[in-house]
């Protein structure tokens, strides 16, 4: 009997065709093998007609870059404020850092796990009335590809005039109301990480509005560099472009991004009928009304206070040695195994107990309002992203995983269960 094969998060899946090969090897046999050619063109062409609007794409090196561009577009400086989600990963928000800026984190609403527009307006308004200044821009983030309610940010951004900065690097394809993520506001952002809807090994791309914004933050991504016969810089500019090589993997991943995206929808229902009698277990699902049309990047669950895990005793017990999940090669080991905001015990001892089982998962990702690194940032809260912290987990739902793999993720679940 053959051993199974470990079951991941979502690895990089490439076309059957080899196309991402194809064109990386006429990138070879052409010599473009720099951050800038046919390839990138290409790529961005292909971006444009799948997100619509008539937008225009820069390709970037990171969906990080990506976020640091359009915060510099939107004119934000040292002293500045930008209001974030708070429950995402961190270059949702450190690329605010990087320009002298402060990130004001917003909680989240219990229906999608994103921004909490009405928290949002009322720091908005405090905001103004503590420093007499608006924030510069707001980043609402797709968390796991879920839609945010756009429609209630947009209408608050447009009563402040404040620009919208669309976090969905979680979220290629994911539509609101039959339009795609990322371009509702003035920039969106995408991101082509390894274990994204698709791949470029590593990349980025911005969603601009038109020809002058696009051109803009080709400059910045650039080195911002003078049109004369030597390199003259006015501008503090990046060297953010994409390459040659990983534009290729993209030209390849567009021709399957929609399957991609109908899999991993197909894997959250299967999810959602094999959970639905398991008490205690709750998959977190898109609301039924209001246009929502999540991409489902990771699925979620949430494992009741009361529901007892094998083994949930020895939880916290050890530091974690490597990183748990993600690609993260280097991590710097803890002092202690525990943190004063963290799962509860038997989610811990859940995500332990698969991950024996040859299953990967993880915590979903800890609000940035409580990592230490952000402890003297403003934070408007409510409690919900905390709460969701403590009994959340994410669950396998990549192209390699097929359905007996996810019915065997749920018997190791009910089996982990103790009666």
């Amino acid at each position: 009997m053959s051993e199974r094969k470990r079951i991941y998060l979502c690895l990089a899946h490439m076309s059957e065709a080899g196309l991402e090969q194809k064109y990386i090897q006429e990138a070879f046999d052409t010599n473009w093998v720099v951050p800038l050619g046919p390839n990138v063109n290409g790529f961005e062409k292909d971006l444009e007609e799948f997100v619509g609007q008539n937008k225009r794409v820069v390709a970037l090196s990171a969906g990080t870059a990506a976020v640091h561009l359009a915060l510099i577009a939107c004119g934000v400086k040292l002293g500045d404020e930008v209001c974030v989600q708070s429950f995402t990963f961190c270059a949702s928000s450190h690329p605010i850092t990087y320009l002298g800026a402060t990130p004001v984190f917003i909680d989240s609403e219990k229906d999608t796990w994103n921004m909490d527009p009405e928290l949002l307006e009322e720091a908005i308004k405090d905001r103004i009335a503590k420093t007499g200044k608006k924030p510069k821009a707001i980043v609402p983030v797709a968390l796991y590809g879920m839609p945010y309610k756009i429609d209630r940010i947009m209408e608050i951004a447009g009563k402040y005039d404040i620009p919208v900065i669309e976090d969905a690097a979680e979220g290629f394809g994911s539509r609101f109301n039959g339009q795609v993520l990322g371009t509702f506001g003035k920039y969106g952002v995408l991101s082509f990480n390894g274990n994204k809807m698709i791949t470029t090994s590593g990349g980025g791309a911005l969603i601009t509005n038109n020809e002058d914004e696009w051109r803009e933050i080709m400059m910045y991504a650039t080195q911002y560099r003078e049109s004369y016969p030597y390199y003259q810089h006015e501008k503090i500019g990046y060297n953010y472009r994409m390459s040659n090589i990983c534009a290729g993997i993209g030209r390849g991943q567009m021709t399957v991004a929609n399957d991609h995206i109908a899999h991993h929808k197909h894997v959250q229902k299967l999810y959602e009928e094999l959970l639905k009698d398991v008490p205690g277990i709750h998959v977190h699902s898109q609301p039924t009304v209001g246009g929502y049309d999540s991409n489902y990047w990771l699925c979620t669950i949430t494992i009741d206070p009361d529901v007892k895990v094998k083994g949930q005793e020895n939880a916290y017990k050890t530091v974690v040695k490597g990183a748990v999940g993600g690609a993260a090669g280097v991590i710097h080991v803890a002092e202690s195994a525990t943190t004063d905001c963290q799962p509860n015990e038997n989610v811990e001892a859940m995500r332990v107990a698969l991950d024996a089982a040859g299953i990967e998962a993880r915590p979903v990702w800890k609000p940035m309002h409580k990592q230490p690194v952000y402890k003297n940032a403003p934070a408007y809260v409510n409690g919900v992203s905390e709460a969701i912290f403590k009994v959340g987990m994410c669950l396998p739902a990549g192209p390699y995983v097929k359905d007996e793999d996810v019915r065997y993720v749920v018997d190791c679940i009910k089996e982990l269960i103790e009666k």
